[in-house]
C-alpha cells in the first residue's frame, strides 16, 4: 500500500508528534509500505526538496520563515500537484493543537480527490469551535473522503463533542517498543531505600510541572514521614530555572532532582531504577512518556480525564485521581503501601500494553483499508 503522511513537523525537530510519527513511517517502511511523507520542516542538508531517510521518501516542502517556523503559504496550491504525482493509497494528516500546513494537505487530498484519515494528537477542549474554525470543514469534508480520529477514546469523545459529529471516530493510538522499553534488569529496592517517583515532560506551565512540586509536598506530608521520598524530573523547558528556584524556597532541593532532556537509553535506564511514574498534566491525549515507563514495569500515577486511561486503570497499571488533591494521596498511598506498589510493578512488568507497535500497525491497516473501501463505495 502507498501512503502518504502530511505533518507540519518531521524530523530534524523534536518533539511529541514528530517523534511519533517518525518512528510510525520508519514501521511502516520496514513493513515494505511505499511511505511518503510531506513536510514543512527544512532538513538538515535538504531545505526545499526530496530524499530518502530510512526507506521513507520524505518530501520538504518549505519557505522561509522567521525562527525556521514549520508554515508554508498557498499549501493546498503546493501540496495538490504533488499528492496527484504520488497517487496514495490513502492519505494520513497528523493534527496538533495549531496545524496550519496540515489543513492545508486536508484541503489539497480532498481536491485531488484521495481518502484522508485526519488523526488529531491534541485536546480539543470546549472552545474548539472557535478555537479550530477551520476544524469546522471537518464535517463536511467527511463525505468527501476525510475520516476524523484520535489517538484515545478520550480525545475522540473530545472531537466528536466540539464537531457535533454522529459518526465513528477513529481510534489511532501511538505505539511503544518493547525492546526498547523492557522491565528485565530492574533494580533491586530495599525497605530502606526512599521510594523515588520519576517523571518526564517539558518544563513549561501546560505540563504543570508546578504543581506537581506542590503535590509532591502535599504526599510527603500526608505520608507523615513514614517512608523517605525523593522525585527526579526529566526533560527542559523555559520553566527549569523558575522550577529550580521554587525547590530551593520550600525546601525541597534534598528530595527533587532536575536531569535535564535525557536519551532514550538513559531515561529507561531511570525508570529501571524509580519506583513510580507520575503524570501531573490534565490536557494530555495520549501520554507516550507515562506508556513507555508503564512498559518498563513502573505503576504510573495520572489525571483521570486524561488519555493514559486509556492503558492505565485504577489499581491496575497504576492510580488515577480526578484532582491535584486526589494525586498527592495516590502519591502517599504509593509510597507507603509496598506491596501494592510491587503488585502493580510485578503486573505492569510481565502484561504488555496493548498499545504495542506491531499491533498498532496491524490496527492502522485495517482502518486504512475500510476507509479505502468506503471512498471506494
Amino acid at each position: 500500500m502507498r501512503i502518504t503522511h502530511i505533518s507540519d513537523c518531521y524530523l530534524p525537530r523534536l518533539g511529541g508528534i514528530e517523534v511519533q510519527v517518525t518512528e510510525l513511517t520508519r514501521r511502516q517502511a520496514a513493513r515494505g509500505e511505499d511511505i511518503h511523507v510531506i513536510t514543512a520542516t527544512p532538513g538538515e542538508e535538504i531545505r526545499l526538496g526530496t530524499e530518502e531517510i530510512d526507506g521513507v521518501t520524505v518530501h520538504r516542502v518549505t519557505a522561509r520563515m522567521p525562527f525556521e517556523m514549520p508554515v508554508r503559504p498557498r499549501t493546498r496550491a503546493a501540496l495538490a500537484p504533488l499528492l496527484e504525482e504520488i497517487q496514495p493509497d490513502v492519505v494520513q494528516v497528523h493534527l496538533g493543537a495549531i496545524s496550519p500546513f496540515a489543513w492545508g494537505g486536508i484541503r489539497a487530498a480532498v481536491e485531488v480527490g484521495l481518502p484522508v484519515l485526519a488523526t488529531v494528537h491534541s485536546v480539543w477542549g470546549g472552545l474548539a469551535r472557535t478555537g479550530y474554525r477551520t476544524a469546522e470543514n471537518l464535517r463536511d469534508w467527511c463525505d468527501r473522503g476525510v475520516q476524523p480520529a484520535a489517538v484515545s477514546r478520550m480525545a475522540a469523545d473530545r472531537i466528536a463533542h466540539a464537531l457535533n459529529y454522529s459518526g465513528e471516530v477513529f481510534i489511532t493510538p501511538n505505539g511503544v517498543d518493547l525492546a526498547d522499553w523492557s522491565p528485565a534488569g530492574r533494580s533491586q529496592r530495599s525497605e530502606r531505600d526512599p521510594v523515588t517517583f520519576v517523571t518526564a515532560m517539558r518544563l513549561a506551565p501546560r505540563k504543570r510541572s508546578r504543581p506537581l512540586l506542590k503535590m509532591f509536598a502535599a504526599a510527603q506530608q500526608l505520608s507523615g514521614q513514614q517512608q523517605p521520598m525523593r522525585l527526579r524530573i526529566a526533560g527542559d523547558g523555559p520553566h527549569r530555572a523558575r522550577l529550580e528556584r521554587y525547590v530551593k524556597r520550600h525546601g525541597l532541593a534534598d528530595h527533587v532532582e532536575f536531569l535535564g532532556r535525557l536519551a532514550r537509553p538513559d531515561l529507561h535506564r531511570i525508570y529501571l531504577e524509580s519506583d513510580v511514574y507520575i503524570q501531573p498534566s490534565v490536557k494530555e491525549s495520549f501520554g507516550l512518556a507515562a506508556l513507555e515507563a508503564r512498559t518498563s514495569g513502573l505503576p504510573v500515577i495520572a489525571r483521570s480525564q486524561t488519555g493514559l486511561s486509556e492503558f492505565v486503570h485504577d489499581g491496575i497499571e497504576g492510580l488515577l485521581g480526578h484532582d491535584d488533591a486526589a494525586m498527592a494521596v495516590a502519591m502517599a498511598r504509593m509510597a507507603t503501601d509496598r506491596s501494592l506498589r510491587q503488585s502493580i510493578t510485578e503486573h505492569n512488568s510481565t502484561t504488555p500494553p496493548d498499545q504495542i507497535w506491531p499491533q498498532v500497525l496491524d490496527g492502522l491497516h485495517r482502518d486504512y483499508l475500510r476507509l479505502s473501501e468506503r471512498v471506494a463505495r
